[in-house]
């Protein structure tokens, strides 16, 4: 079997569900949901003018880092906790500040966080801190490299305890015990493989970053930090952290990955209607016709909220290139032309900006929804996974990681794969060119096109989350052909540009310290209006 070769093997299932027993692995699933706690927090978000303030300011600092809306809770945490422990500091005297800036910016319900989790989030920066002072005494680790980790390392450990997902973790390991068994690395282990998959699922399903994926295997190897296995943890970090990046940085680890995201819809849907009934579950899938009505129901519903995703997606991002490509425009730019020409060529200008963000709209236009044959996918290979105790899920993975002998048709393939590049930036410089772009400003343009091409790539994955199986259309080999290699370029230089960018500098260090400042003051000063108001009852 050659290299990456995928294995067929899917049935099509019968459009009714049986009424039988549930497989080992669906039943403790639903036992888990059954278990785990619905109560609802009746608890209002915080309101007033500084409130407001904080949460408009918190939309705008999302928007110009452009995360995923699943790390962005993490990353305001990580971002709060770097400008509180910049100066020093603990946990008595971060952590209530903390939980007061994310109830302020609206990430958590008025009064929702009670003395107890402020406790633990307290004792949580502290044990971290204990850890990165203790590191340093049996391991050589750069001292940049180290702090990275330990914010990950933090923040995803207070979101975990701020904003537990017993869940989500439960239909994860659910989702692992169905597609380890479909995966097989011919050259490696079965413990890489595991290990593969779930980094895989967590990244596909649960839409994690790498400070979450850092924090998930952190906890793998060494088991929850905690008093009693700090020292033994820092003794042996180096040793972990070295087993982790290469887990992370695993050749195979792409094919792995696209594998599991076309496997995950239909446990994205089961999630969902879980979620919904709970307790009821085992009933409702004991009535065929109700329980398809359902599925049916909740992939129109998610299909519906596409589009909303979408359009937040684009939103920011529009935002993000905005910023940016506008403070270069006026700054770089605006100085070259007036050393070059003696005045700003301003056409141009606006062409370096109206492009990108017009083709970002543009991109929004060509997002489709999936269709009723996606959800019979669907609605076939959940019943399989309740019900088969050898779920039918489609297609098995087989493939060997370890590069093979090079052959002719592999050096061709690489030859005409490093010419994509020069063409596709070439018919884009032949065209700034013909424009009269100037060099300066075909750097900037390219730049940024890129963002662009791998954000409207990004975008498109996210439209296409609950698709299962997508026909590939007339243009696809011609798009991949041209832009792929844009978008790869893009990726690097969207992660760069996110570690650099100007405006998240601003907002940091200068904006958001006396920001928050003034905030703090307007929520006391009305207190203080409060509590004299009662008087004069």
């Amino acid at each position: 079997m050659d290299e990456g070769q995928i294995i067929e093997g899917e049935q099509v299932s019968q459009n009714n569900p049986p009424v039988e027993k549930l497989n080992q692995d669906s039943d403790y699933l639903i036992k888990a949901h059954e278990e785990a706690s619905h109560k609802k927090r009746d608890q209002a978000f915080a309101s007033g003018i500084a409130s407001e303030l904080a949460a408009w300011y918190e939309r705008l600092r999302t928007a110009i880092e452009n995360r995923d809306e699943e790390v962005i809770l993490r990353a305001a945490i990580e971002r709060i906790l770097r400008r509180r422990l910049l100066l020093g500091g603990n946990g008595k005297t971060v952590g209530p500040l903390l939980v007061r800036e994310l109830i302020w910016a609206r990430y958590f319900p008025e009064e929702s966080i009670i003395d107890d989790q402020i406790s633990e989030v307290e004792q949580t920066i502290d044990l971290y801190l204990d850890l990165r002072n203790s590191i340093p005494k049996h391991n050589k680790v750069p001292e940049p490299e180290l702090n990275e980790w330990i914010y990950h390392l933090m923040a995803s450990d207070l979101e975990d305890r701020l904003n537990p997902t017993p869940q989500k973790e439960a239909m994860i390991s659910y989702i692992f015990r169905n597609l380890k068994k479909m995966v097989t690395i011919r050259d490696d282990t079965e413990e890489t493989r595991d290990i593969q998959v779930f980094i895989a699922i967590r990244k596909a399903f649960a839409r994690e970053d790498l400070p979450f994926l850092r924090y998930a295997l952190f906890n793998q190897y060494f088991g929850r930090l905690t008093q009693n296995n700090l020292r033994q943890t820092s003794e042996s970090f180096s040793k972990g952290k070295k087993i982790i990046e290469e887990q992370l940085n695993y050749s195979g680890r792409f094919k792995i990955f696209e594998f599991v995201k076309h496997q995950i819809p239909p446990f994205l849907i089961l999630e969902d209607v879980l979620e919904k009934y709970n307790s009821g579950f085992r009933e409702l899938i004991s009535k065929p016709e109700e329980f398809i009505n359902v599925i049916n129901e909740t992939a129109s519903a998610r299909y519906a909220n596409i589009s909303g995703k979408v359009r937040r997606a684009i939103i920011r991002s529009i935002i993000f290139i905005l910023l940016s490509k506008a403070f270069l425009a006026f700054t770089v730019e605006g100085t070259y032309d007036r050393l070059v020409y003696g005045h700003i060529v301003w056409g141009v200008i606006a062409m370096n900006i109206a492009i990108p963000v017009g083709m970002m709209i543009l991109v929004s236009f060509f997002i489709r929804a999936p269709g009723k044959d996606n959800t019979q996918r669907i609605i076939n290979r959940i019943n399989s996974l309740l019900f088969d105790k050898t779920p039918d899920l489609g297609r098995s993975l087989s493939f060997n990681y370890k590069p093979r002998a090079q052959t002719l048709l592999d050096t061709v393939f690489t030859t005409v794969w490093l010419g994509t590049y020069l063409l596709s930036f070439g018919v884009i410089i032949y065209a700034l060119s013909a424009l009269r772009f100037n060099f300066v400003s075909q750097i900037f343009f390219i730049f940024f096109f890129a963002i662009i091409t791998f954000l409207s790539y990004r975008i498109n994955q996210a439209a296409n989350v609950y698709t299962v199986r997508e026909r590939t259309r007339l243009l696809t080999p011609f798009i991949d052909f041209f832009f792929m290699p844009i978008a790869r370029v893009g990726r690097y230089l969207s992660d760069g540009i996110r570690q650099i960018n100007v405006f998240i500098f601003v907002l940091d260090m200068i904006i958001e310290t006396p920001l928050k400042g003034l905030i703090a003051f307007f929520e006391q000063w009305f207190s203080f209006l409060h509590s004299k108001r009662e008087d004069l009852a």
